[in-house]
């Protein structure tokens, strides 16, 4: 276990997801930018998020295999997007769509802190 611990450590891309998490208060790893995404379920994350008016940076996972197959290492989670708010993973598109639904997502942000705009 230790080996595997000290090389997700070492790891560059796992390094560049979590700065890139720590960095930034809404992260969407997707499959695309969110001007132009190239599947349905970023599609409807970028959709939900800018519904919400939450202002998000979105990392396109397709530029770098390493990364699109680090991301789902990092979480341990199968699917893209992924999205994290305020450093903490909450889920592919489906949970967020259905947190959005509930109103769970609007709750998260704003206990958390992020500035949302208008939509």
């Amino acid at each position: 276990m230790t080996d595997q611990t000290t090389a997700t450590s070492t790891d560059p891309v796992h390094t560049f997801i979590a700065g890139t998490v720590a960095q930034h208060d809404v992260v969407l790893f997707m499959k695309g930018t969110p001007d132009s995404p190239r599947c349905g379920f970023s599609s409807l994350a970028v959709q939900i998020l800018d519904h919400l008016g939450a202002p998000f940076v979105g990392v396109d996972v397709l530029q770098d295999a390493g990364l699109r197959d680090g991301i789902k290492a990092f979480t341990d989670w199968p699917t893209i997007p992924q999205l994290y708010v305020k450093g903490e993973f909450v889920g592919g598109s489906d949970i967020v769509r259905e947190m959005f639904e509930a109103g769970e997502l609007l709750t998260l942000m704003t206990e958390k802190g992020v500035p949302l705009g208008e939509a």
